[in-house]
């Protein structure tokens, strides 16, 4: 039960130290934790990444489109299910879960009422989104990079500890 707190803690910790520490739009480790939590810590864990996105929203201020975003996170948290198996599907699911993110929250944006209610405005909501798509794009592989280094090493180190009977 404490080991799960402390997990529960760092994945707030650590979503809430990129969201509230200035950046770009749509700079944050938000898509990586999505994908990452459930693949390495397992789905039961995607509560506590909702709970922590939930909690730093409320601080940042809720808007319309808060739970389109916040299903586009639980969406990307189950299919990383299906990217488990190497390094380059890891990193290929979390690329296709910033794809999720921008087809989902976008179409939050569409419906909220800013672009008209037909296919010209769905292609104008959709094109004037992709400078941001850009910054989650970046942000996705930084972040994915990182936590696949910080995996890499601690398997290394487990690898070690076992070699040498700690």
């Amino acid at each position: 039960m404490r080991k799960n707190l402390v997990i529960s803690i760092g994945i707030f910790l650590s979503l809430a130290a990129s969201r509230f520490i200035p950046h770009p739009p749509n700079f944050t480790s938000l898509i990586a934790l999505s994908f990452y939590v459930p693949v390495f810590l397992g789905l039961r864990f995607l509560p506590a990444l909702l709970i922590s996105f939930a909690v730093t929203d409320f601080i940042i201020g809720y808007h319309s489109g808060t739970h389109w975003t916040w299903g586009s996170v639980l969406l990307i948290g189950v299919a990383s299910m299906y990217f488990r198996s190497s390094f380059l599907s890891r990193i290929s699911g979390a690329l296709f879960g910033a794809l999720i993110f921008f087809i989902i929250t976008n179409f939050g944006v569409w419906t909220s009422g800013m672009y008209e209610y037909n296919l010209s405005g769905l292609i104008s909501c959709y094109t004037l989104a992709i400078p941001f798509f850009g910054y989650t794009i970046i942000s996705t592989l930084i972040f994915s990079s990182l936590i696949e280094t910080i995996y890499s090493f601690d398997r290394v180190k487990f690898n070690i500890s076992k070699i040498n009977g700690n």
